[in-house]
């Protein structure tokens, strides 16, 4: 593999967002890693305004995070109303969204009961490990 392809490579990763390649050819191994730009310009819909986050907070929202690297669809067709919206209750094991992951569409559940708050992501987004896709507001039980 010469300089050629690796710069092509390269370019290719920031186009897509991605922060690690491993690339085969002709029993050699290349493996090109970045670290994952802050952009203040990312696309995050929410319909509130970013408020400081406090220790109270964190504790009243669980954070939903994709567990794999793929392409994020908040429905289950082009066309199909969302999983999920804002304001939408959910309960433990409802699905929220599919993160596509070589071909495999991975539905991504909710493993506590709450309101969702936010989506983090947009659809058709490439989302990393770890990547926050929701936020749910707990649920209060008394």
């Amino acid at each position: 593999m010469n300089e050629t392809d690796i710069r092509k490579y390269a370019g290719l990763m920031k186009e897509l967002g991605l922060t690690g390649l491993e690339i085969t050819e002709d029993n050699k191994m290349v493996r090109l890693e970045r670290s994952a730009p802050v952009s203040s310009n990312e696309a995050v819909y929410s319909p509130y305004e970013p408020v400081a986050q406090t220790a109270v907070e964190e504790k009243d929202y669980i954070s939903v995070k994709s567990p794999i690297v793929g392409v994020f669809y908040g429905a289950p067709a082009e066309n199909a109303d969302p999983y999920v919206s804002i304001g939408d209750h959910v309960e433990k094991g409802q699905t929220l969204c599919i993160v596509e992951a070589m071909k495999l569409m991975n539905e991504i559940t909710v493993e506590e009961g709450g309101v969702i708050s936010e989506v983090r992501v947009t659809d058709g987004q490439v989302v990393e490990y770890g990547t926050e896709l929701f936020r749910i507001r707990r649920q209060e039980y008394e």
